[in-house]
């Protein structure tokens, strides 16, 4: 499975159409968070109109799983705390989304929601651990924010992670956490957009000006994955524990070409 990873593209729609060109050369597109800009001059529900409009698109190239992030928060729930209402009408193009688990190839992938609130974190762990009874040969996880005291969540001067996402972790060892959230991790001295904790992989994309954003090809059946930015390119092996530095990648496998 080849596997195209976004986050953070906070409505830029030239990195929407970068996506959407880029799409069928996968198996799997997963964008995993703030596809709103709540700082946007363009009010949410026009912003909504078009990115469904954008994941339907996608759909229609290749298969595409989304989760929220905190700028789509748009309603509260019956316990007051704020959620992605508008995200759940993806499914519409049959794109899974929040609180959904989907099967890709040999991948069971479980799609968190941001949560808001005590009561929504409650019902995320209810999910995973729903989940981890289903058999699978493969545990993905996507999930906006990235664990925290990782460098994946590092932002220069201090971590910005999820502490209850690294107790999870810790309990259930997937293969593998796609986040996002903090753009600025694989820029700085310290941080960087992998990690491993245990058995885990975790990736963080990270986000970049221009019509191009960074992404993450992750290839399962190579074992490697490759983050790609204006920063340059860099690959680490899946198949062995990982070390630092990481190798520069210097040519671009063909399929990339």
């Amino acid at each position: 499975m080849k596997c195209l990873v976004v986050s953070d593209l906070h409505y830029t729609l030239k990195q929407f159409d970068w996506v959407l060109q880029a799409a069928e050369k996968f198996d799997l597109v997963v964008i995993a968070g703030d596809h709103l800009d709540i700082s946007s001059t363009v009010a949410l529900p026009a912003q909504v109109t078009v990115i469904l409009t954008y994941l339907k698109r996608l759909q229609s190239k290749t298969r595409v799983i989304v989760c929220s992030g905190n700028h789509d928060l748009d309603a509260r729930n019956g316990d007051g705390e704020k959620f992605a209402k508008w995200i759940q009408r993806a499914r519409h193009s049959g794109v899974p989304t929040d609180n959904d688990c989907v099967i890709v190839q040999d991948a069971l992938f479980t799609i968190c929601p941001w949560w808001d609130g005590p009561e929504s974190r409650a019902r995320v762990e209810v999910q995973l651990e729903r989940d981890a009874e289903k058999p699978k040969d493969r545990w993905i996880w996507v999930y906006h924010a990235p664990p925290d005291e990782s460098p994946t969540s590092w932002g220069g001067q201090k971590h910005f992670g999820d502490r209850q996402l690294v107790e999870w972790i810790a309990r259930h060892q997937p293969d593998m956490v796609i986040t996002g959230h903090i753009h600025q991790s694989p820029f700085r001295q310290g941080g960087s957009w992998v990690d491993r904790l245990g058995l885990t992989w975790v990736f963080n994309p990270g986000r970049q000006i221009g019509p191009c954003p960074t992404h993450i090809v992750i290839d399962t059946e190579a074992k490697t994955a490759l983050w790609f930015s204006l920063a340059g390119a860099e690959i680490v092996p899946l198949s062995r524990p990982l070390t630092r530095p990481i190798p520069e990648l210097t040519e671009l496998p063909d399929w990339l070409r």
